[in-house]
């Protein structure tokens, strides 16, 4: 770009000279042209030094990204597994890469700047980075971490160490200001200015918005003292900043007509911590961290793990499958080594192209309104459905769950298939269609979601458990096995303890296949009981 401004400058010199020929004619009129010619000599040396910086900082930056990459590639679910890795990918191709686009522009092979821009088609755009920041929050919230423990990228389950720069901090706490999410806005900005303090180098981001940020933000919550303080610090540095003298009067009259009492700051304090999340949230978050299980040794003295082969099935005589309880009211049971690592492979092997091609749309699910699919907004993840004709590994899939369930699978949906990304989850939720959705599966005509099988096709060194929130239970994934649970009584009503959840991916991938089964087919399989209230 500069090249291309000084080449316009000499052609609209040599134009002007052209049209003004009579320069000779007058030696003071020479000597100004003298130093106007100096002054292009000074405008091209900085133009060099200009081209030299720049190539300087790609070479950097390139030096950099191969490192990076070659050692992200080697194993990438691995290295996407570790949420700050993932949100820095993000925002690499979102941001830095389009930046780097704008700084090479001129200069690079026209093969170059074609291929970027064809790329580019395919990057994450800003939703995208948001959403990533969001990810980031979420996992603060559910896990109770602290700030620098995901800035230092040390999370529990971790073996990898990837960190947040203090810009990556700062846009983090931009997003939630964005959202007027004014809590986090004061942990992230409280970040980056700690990591401005420990002496780190920032890229664009300098103290002075931070503190803007800051003393906004702890305002928004009712703390105008520590506003005050932030903007006075803030001006310091900065004398100038109008809008922090603007504030800086505000607060001090606020203090001085005493219209912000102690105790209004500790009720700001409180708001602040709670954030309007309600118990059930809370429970639910709690249950993620493994917390508040709920059975008394007792109970839990009556689950047992056996050797099962469902009434002496002719495939599980021989070799049955292990069969362990995890709870008991609603009977919730687990299979180990019900899939293996081939099929697990093959399943994914047939899912990521169906992924890849819906983008980056949320999974999908059915509106219990309409009967029809559409995009959860509860849930965070990719999802593909597979035909069981589409592949033998498929219809033996589909064959075991029969054999193992007894029930009677020729009804029963498609195989979902979800891979959980960066703070992946799925909130509360029934599986079955409650009375006053009137719709729900209609399209399907086969009646309601008696019961749902869950295959844990890999593990997960932290989060991503599945909870049961109405009667506190927590179940961690482990690859290659199954959970099993009924939905419906056999009355056909449905049983309002298997209200789950799929807790947010902290550290690693998680890929877990639905098959719901439903009513259709099992009348003479899962037999109703003489009493209405069996």
């Amino acid at each position: 770009m500069m090249f291309c401004r000084c080449c316009f400058v000499l052609i609209l010199l040599f134009t002007w000279s052209s049209a003004h020929n009579d320069f000779f004619t007058s030696i003071g009129q020479m000597t100004d042209l003298l130093f106007m010619e100096k002054d292009l000599v000074s405008s091209l040396k900085d133009y060099i030094r200009a081209e030299e910086h720049k190539l300087e900082q790609i070479k950097k930056w390139a030096d950099r990204l191969d490192v990076l990459s070659s050692a992200a590639t080697q194993d990438p679910e691995c290295f996407l597994g570790h949420p700050v890795n993932a949100f820095k990918l993000i925002k690499r191709l979102n941001t830095e890469w389009r930046e780097l686009e704008s700084l090479v522009l001129t200069d690079m092979s026209d093969a170059f700047i074609s291929n970027l821009t064809i790329q580019r088609q395919n990057f994450p755009n800003d939703d995208d980075q948001t959403g990533a920041a969001k990810a980031l929050m979420r996992l603060q919230d559910t896990y109770q971490l602290d700030t620098n423990i995901i800035s230092t990228g040390e999370l529990p389950g971790s073996s990898s160490v990837a960190s947040l720069t203090v810009d990556d901090c700062f846009d983090v706490g931009k997003v939630a200001y964005l959202e007027a999410d004014y809590y986090h806005t004061e942990l992230w900005m409280a970040q980056a200015l700690k990591q401005l303090d420990q002496g780190e180098t920032p890229g664009l981001v300098d103290t002075v918005n931070v503190l803007d940020y800051l003393s906004s933000s702890v305002n928004k919550q009712g703390e105008v003292e520590r506003a005050l303080n932030f903007t006075k610090r803030l001006l310091k540095l900065d004398p100038t900043h109008q809008q922090a003298n603007r504030n800086l009067k505000h607060y001090e009259y606020l203090l001085s007509e005493q219209k912000v009492k102690a105790t209004e700051e500790a009720e700001g304090r409180q708001r602040r911590e709670s954030r309007g999340r309600t118990d059930d949230f809370l429970k639910y978050e709690q249950l993620c961290r493994g917390e508040g299980i709920g059975m008394t040794p007792r109970r839990q003295s009556r689950l047992f793990c056996r050797y099962y082969d469902n009434n002496r099935h002719p495939r599980y005589v021989i070799g049955p499958v292990r069969q362990e309880d995890e709870w008991d009211h609603p009977r919730i049971v687990r299979y180990h080594n019900i899939i293996s690592d081939k099929e697990m492979e093959k399943v994914k092997e047939l899912a990521k192209p169906r992924l890849h091609r819906s983008g980056l749309r949320r999974a999908t699910v059915h509106d219990p309104q309409t009967g029809k699919l559409t995009t959860a907004h509860y849930r965070v993840s990719k999802s593909a459905w597979l035909k069981a004709y589409e592949h033998p590994v498929l219809d033996k899939i589909d064959q075991r769950i029969g054999d193992i369930t007894g029930l009677d699978v020729t009804t029963a949906e498609d195989l979902q298939v979800a891979n959980y990304g960066i703070g992946g989850q799925c909130e509360p939720h029934f599986d079955f269609a409650q009375k006053h959705e009137l719709y729900a599966f209609e399209e399907l005509g086969t009646g309601n979601r008696i019961a749902t099988w869950m295959f844990y096709m890999s593990d997960v060194p932290a989060g991503g458990a599945t909870v049961f929130t109405e009667v506190s239970v927590t179940i961690w994934p482990i690859k290659g096995t199954a959970v099993f649970w009924y939905n419906l009584y056999p009355s056909g009503e449905g049983d309002n303890r298997t209200q789950h959840a799929a807790c947010p991916v902290l550290v690693g991938s998680k890929w877990v296949s639905n098959k719901w089964i439903h009513e259709r087919g099992q009348e003479f399989r899962r037999r109703c009981g003489l009493q209405e209230t069996d």
